[in-house]
């Protein structure tokens, strides 16, 4: 299963898997033209997606995804709560997924869970690929939960939010009520915050870690990977640790089970 980030951050959001000759996209939190120029530069055909998989409906992980289901004519795959929020699917070919539900697309078997952040129903999300490799990705949530961390167990590849640095939220430019968000049980993870729930679900075949939403005002891509790097000595960690960027995607990189 190969993995393409096209760009991950809090002004948009999409992350390609493809295998065996299928894709899927989760997330389509950019203009349509930015998607499909992003990923022609990956070598991906969004023409060709099988599915798209919605998160939530916060703009900057839904803002292409009606035109781009309408142009690629595939299935929308997302919470009830979420299609509920987006008014264009009412006119597409929808699928809901529900909690701890594992859908099947192509080669695909998506199971979804429950997070807790300030939108209608998100979800994050285990991908397991024709070769029972796993990938699992969450971002856009306050806190964890056992059931959370019983999805990204056992993955070959974990994708998690870094969103901000505590200590420079606290100073950022927010308004102090954006500031509570943020840093609220159903806000966003900060470095921290997320470098304890990697720790925990780190193990030995664990070949590859993003870290994903990290904001531009209250954070930096090396204090994020500073502060997991830290937190994975102790667990001798010894894979890819990248850090995905808004304006830029990662160079794909493939997951198979150790």
């Amino acid at each position: 299963m190969k993995v393409t980030v096209l760009g991950s951050g809090s002004r948009g959001n999409a992350i390609a898997f493809s295998a065996a000759g299928t894709t899927i996209l989760v997330d389509a939190g950019f203009p349509l033209r930015t998607l499909k120029r992003r990923a022609a530069s990956a070598r991906l055909r969004l023409s060709d997606l099988a599915a798209l998989v919605v998160t939530h409906e916060h703009t900057d992980h839904s803002l292409g995804a009606a035109r781009l289901a309408k142009a690629a004519s595939c299935v929308l795959l997302a919470s009830r709560g979420t299609l509920a929020s987006l008014a264009e699917a009412a006119s597409l070919p929808t699928r809901v997924i529900a909690h701890l539900e594992t859908v099947t697309i192509g080669p695909f078997g998506i199971t979804a869970c429950r997070i807790a952040h300030d939108a209608a129903e998100p979800l994050a999300l285990a991908i397991v690929g024709p070769d029972g490799e796993k990938a699992a990705l969450a971002y856009d949530l306050g806190g964890s939960s056992p059931v959370l961390r019983y999805l990204l167990r056992s993955a070959d590849c974990l994708i998690v939010e870094s969103n901000h640095d505590e200590a420079m939220l606290r100073a950022g430019p927010y308004p102090a009520s954006v500031r509570r968000r943020i840093a609220g049980p159903d806000g966003h993870l900060s470095n921290r915050a997320a470098a304890t729930l990697l720790a925990e679900a780190c193990h030995p075949a664990l070949a590859t870690i993003v870290l994903a939403h990290v904001s531009e005002v209250c954070n930096r891509k090396e204090l994020a990977e500073e502060t997991t790097r830290r937190a994975l000595v102790a667990r001798g960690f010894g894979g890819k640790l990248f850090v995905a960027d808004q304006d830029a995607g990662l160079q794909s990189f493939d997951v198979a089970r150790a």
